[in-house]
């Protein structure tokens, strides 16, 4: 499978967006290197050949950074995951900007109130990062927890959705 990548400037540094052939993100993080971007990628998905080129979810990732944060929850993802992560990966997308959640209640979104954990771990895995808003997860006592591209980043993010931070 050939992919296409591209890089684009954003308040929050370099975002590299990963596609498939029919503009699927399979990847996206905050980072210009295209290898670990290409590595986030789950490895039956992972492309064989990859050239730079527009990503169609580029302009929704501009659109959210000038203000239309609802602009990622038009851009069509793909992962390959259990059926637990799947449902996870979902479940971050109805996560409402501005309004995060703490793993713990995360769990709860999945069914598993017990699976504190699995959701971690749902987080952690989660490549198509903005477009799969994972960074609106955070610790049972409100701090930032982890977040594979920075926690400056995580910060940056949540605080631009709640309207602490300017918008551009």
């Amino acid at each position: 499978m050939t992919a296409l990548i591209q890089t684009i400037s954003t308040p929050d540094g370099a975002l590299t967006i990963l596609v498939d052939d029919t503009q699927r993100v399979l990847a996206s993080g905050w980072s210009d290197d295209h290898e670990a971007i290409i590595a986030r990628v789950h490895p039956s998905l992972r492309p064989t050949d990859v050239a730079e080129g527009e990503a169609d979810a580029a302009a929704a990732a501009r659109a959210y950074y000038t203000g239309d944060l609802a602009a990622i929850d038009t851009v069509t993802v793909h992962q390959r995951g259990t059926e637990m992560q799947l449902a996870g990966w979902a479940a971050l997308r109805r996560i409402t900007p501005g309004r995060p959640l703490t793993y713990s209640e995360f769990a709860v979104e999945l069914g598993s109130p017990s699976a504190i954990r699995a959701a971690a771990s749902i987080c952690a895995r989660n490549a198509p990062a903005l477009f799969v808003p994972c960074h609106r997860v955070l610790r049972s006592d409100g701090t930032l927890g982890g977040f594979a591209w920075g926690l400056e980043v995580k910060e940056r993010l949540l605080a631009r959705e709640s309207g602490a931070l300017p918008l551009g």
